[in-house]
């Protein structure tokens, strides 16, 4: 049978066609779907649109709330379950054999030792919040302190020496967290002890005899939990090891900084931070000599950092010695001093003693001056001599 080439073209338009009334027909059904309309809806919208009205869509509750939406705020995590607490134990059930019996120990063993961990991640954070109110109340009366000595008061002031003792108070309370850190480090470190007994013990039983799949299954599962446990166990030990470190460091420090603190307010002028501060501590077993009388007579000689003549009493000296040696610190921490007492040479051998007795005094309460600067008494060494050319007592700080 032959079909002419121009019915061909006939019949293939004919299905074109159909095709696009297909194709228009399932569109519309299509977005009816996607819109939620059926068939009614999708008739009168095109009624509508033929018409010309509009339908109004009323606005969404958050569109027409005037403020804006905020997600709430997370609630904060309870005490002692931080990224250090431990997950907890996987139940398991009795398998009625020695060694499911053996696994029901072990995993009791976890589950109080994960207590145990968590109870002292807890602990470690009570330790820190107290810590942290401490350090504000500290900072708060020292600022207070320093504050009344910068615009001037009187030396010795009670109102001064009350909120002093209040600071030696408080600091005392942070030197005992130290003492609380060390003692729950001990506990953590016995945690740490058990977990590793509890881990050689699951590996021990799978050498026993008499047991089921189910048995070395949570065998494996308890295996695995404990080395997770080991984990937060050392994150706590760590974190307690890092807190004892800087929290003692910084009690040694404030507890010389108070006592530079005292003798500012026993003047009633501010000095500022210790002298401890800028000052590198001696390596262990370095000698401790004083001069010579040949070393102390080129000593002499040398020009002195500081000179303080006391030729009438109560010379106020505090003030310019702490600015000169804090001064000479701070180019070289690491130096150490010679304060030399220097006696005039009078005719009268009785005045000699007197006055050679009389330099050695204000000698030692000028190293007791330094010392609660904050200096340390091993960087600096007593000596005494006399000279002809001097009119009054002296002493004489040199850097050696």
């Amino acid at each position: 049978m032959f079909i002419r080439r121009s019915h061909l073209g006939v019949m293939a338009a004919a299905m074109l066609l159909a095709g696009c009334s297909f194709l228009s027909n399932t569109a519309d059904s299509v977005w009816s779907t996607f819109s939620g309309e059926d068939s009614g809806t999708a008739s009168s919208r095109e009624a509508d649109s033929q018409t010309g009205s509009v339908i109004p869509i009323p606005p969404a509750a958050a569109e027409s709330n005037p403020l804006p939406t905020l997600n709430p705020r997370p609630a904060a995590p309870p005490v002692g379950t931080g990224n250090s607490a431990a997950t907890p134990v996987t139940p398991g059930s009795p398998t009625g054999t020695y060694v499911g019996a053996k696994v029901q120990a072990l995993r009791s063993d976890l589950q109080e030792l994960q207590d145990n961990v968590n109870r002292h991640n807890g602990a470690l954070e009570q330790i820190r919040q107290g810590m942290a109110q401490d350090a504000a109340t500290y900072y708060s009366l020292v600022g207070t302190i320093n504050s009344r000595l910068q615009i001037g008061t009187t030396p010795g002031n009670p109102e001064l020496v009350a909120q002093w003792n209040q600071s030696q108070a408080v600091l005392d309370r942070m030197a005992n967290d130290v003492a609380k850190l060390s003692s729950l480090s001990n506990q953590a470190a016995a945690d740490s002890s058990v977990a590793t007994y509890i881990l050689e013990s699951v590996r021990a039983v799978y050498g026993l005899q008499g047991a089921v799949e189910e048995d070395h299954r949570q065998l494996r599962l308890l295996e695995s939990e404990v080395n997770r446990t080991l984990v937060p166990i050392d994150k706590l030990l760590n974190a307690i090891s890092d807190d004892i470190s800087r929290q003692s460091n910084y009690v040694s420090n404030e507890r010389w900084n108070l006592v530079t603190l005292s003798l500012s307010v026993r003047n009633g002028e501010l000095y500022g931070q210790s002298l401890a501060s800028n000052a590198i501590t001696r390596a262990p077993g370095a000698p401790r000599r004083p001069p010579s009388p040949a070393a102390l007579a080129k000593i002499i000689d040398r020009r002195p950092l500081v000179i303080i003549r006391f030729h009438r009493p109560k010379v106020p000296y505090e003030k310019s010695l702490y600015t000169a040696v804090r001064r000479a610190l701070e180019r070289r921490p690491n130096l150490v001093f010679d304060l030399v007492a220097v006696a005039p040479q009078p005719g009268d051998p009785a005045q000699i003693t007197l006055h050679s007795e009389s330099s050695k005094r204000n000698a030692e309460d000028v190293f007791r001056s330094l010392t609660d600067m904050g200096l340390p008494a091993e960087r600096v060494f007593l000596s005494a001599t006399t000279n002809a050319v001097v009119q009054s007592d002296e002493v004489r700080l040199y850097v050696r």
